[in-house]
């Protein structure tokens, strides 16, 4: 194994296209074209046809995203929107932003993702949407939260931003719902040189209404005919000029992604490291290589001191954060188990396989270390 394997490597991500993005910077410089214009329209349009939609705003970030589908749509004080509280804070934030009151919902036990029954049993009256997150890399059972939101009425957005090119039965992450929100953010499968976030849908009008709030509120054909309250989020021109460069290769990092994962998933059977699940019918991007593991922060501490990075994503429920009101919190079994157990691996497409392998065993060799403790700790006391 070598000195130390990270758990995240942008700079040899970035070495590969080294020549391109100094191109992409030396146009954007040349053209003046920082805000807005032609680098970001052809993102938009290139972003849009990936994930099978007629429209994509790029915008500044993806909490930005998620806030201004909310207050296209409407949302704002006395209304209720349902999401998982396995989820990143932002997804919640962005409810709270406008007004509205998240109500959290628990995750499936294997997959740690939402599920349309336990979105159904949270609805009522005064639900306007919910936000299925699709989480580490992994999309929701998209069908399903389709048929939910045309029975009850319930406006459906997904939460893309960790599913670059994921799939269900072959749907594209982000083009079921009313609108897809993802971020761009430089560690995501699709990742800026900074903030950045777009928003996809087929509905035109929207579309239109999130240009404008996006944009201080302007009508869209005149600089100073401000028609509503907006506010600023807008896609760097060099953002989009990047995002174009990389999305021609997405699909090839996800799939050295997935075969990294393989590795993982192969080399844990058997063992006390239980990798979450990957539903039937879902292609995953894997975002983050998620395991669950007994005695966590010790596995953690050993891996750290063998030079190996971790993450753990998400180390709190949201329904425990201070933000929300406790008596509203609720009771989400699945996700405050798993809080205590999940641990992110090394995941990135320039991982090389032998690596990968010495993440597994190194893992294995904490796990020993870890039980056999545990077992003479338990003999001693017996």
């Amino acid at each position: 194994m070598r000195q130390s394997i990270p758990f995240l490597d942008l700079v040899g991500l970035h070495a590969e296209l080294r020549d391109e993005l100094d191109e992409v910077w030396a146009h954007v410089v040349d053209t003046a074209a920082f805000v807005g214009g032609s680098f970001v329209e052809t993102f938009e349009q290139d972003f849009a046809s990936y994930c099978g939609r007629e429209h994509a705003i790029g915008v500044a970030n993806g909490t930005d995203a998620l806030e201004l589908v909310l207050r296209a749509l409407g949302v704002g004080p006395g209304d209720e929107v349902i999401v998982p509280t396995n989820t990143f804070y932002a997804t919640a934030e962005a409810v709270l932003i406008v007004g509205a009151t998240p109500i959290f919902v628990d995750v499936d036990a294997h997959t740690l993702l939402t599920t349309p029954a336990l979105v159904e049993q949270a609805i009522g009256p005064r639900t306007a949407a919910m936000i299925p997150v699709h989480l580490f890399g992994q999309t929701v059972d998209l069908d399903g939260f389709e048929e939910l939101s045309r029975r009850t009425g319930v406006a459906m957005i997904e939460d893309a931003a960790q599913a670059h090119g994921a799939t269900w039965n072959g749907r594209r992450a982000g083009s079921v719902g009313v609108a897809g929100c993802f971020s761009f953010y430089p560690g995501k499968n699709l990742g800026a040189l900074g903030d950045g976030g777009a928003i996809v849908t087929d509905d035109a009008q929207l579309a239109s209404t999130i240009r404008s709030l996006a944009n201080h509120g302007r009508d869209n054909t005149a600089f100073s005919g401000h028609g509503r309250v907006g506010r600023n989020s807008r896609l760097d021109g060099l953002q989009a000029g990047v995002l174009t460069r990389k999305l021609p290769r997405l699909d090839a990092w996800n799939e050295q992604r997935r075969a990294i994962w393989k590795i993982y998933e192969q080399g844990f059977e058997g063992s006390a490291a239980r990798p979450v699940s990957v539903a039937a019918g879902a292609t995953s991007v894997h975002h983050l290589a998620v395991v669950r593991v007994p005695e966590r922060d010790r596995i953690r501490e050993l891996l750290t001191a063998e030079g190996i990075g971790t993450g753990i994503h998400y180390l709190v429920p949201c329904h425990q954060l201070p933000p929300y009101d406790a008596s509203a919190r609720g009771v989400h079994p699945n996700a405050e188990s798993a809080a205590s157990e999940i641990l992110s691996l090394p995941m990135y497409p320039q991982l090389d396989p032998e690596d990968a392998s010495s993440v597994v065993d190194a893992v294995l060799s904490a796990l020993d270390a870890v039980i056999d403790t545990s077992s003479r700790v338990g003999a001693a006391h017996g």
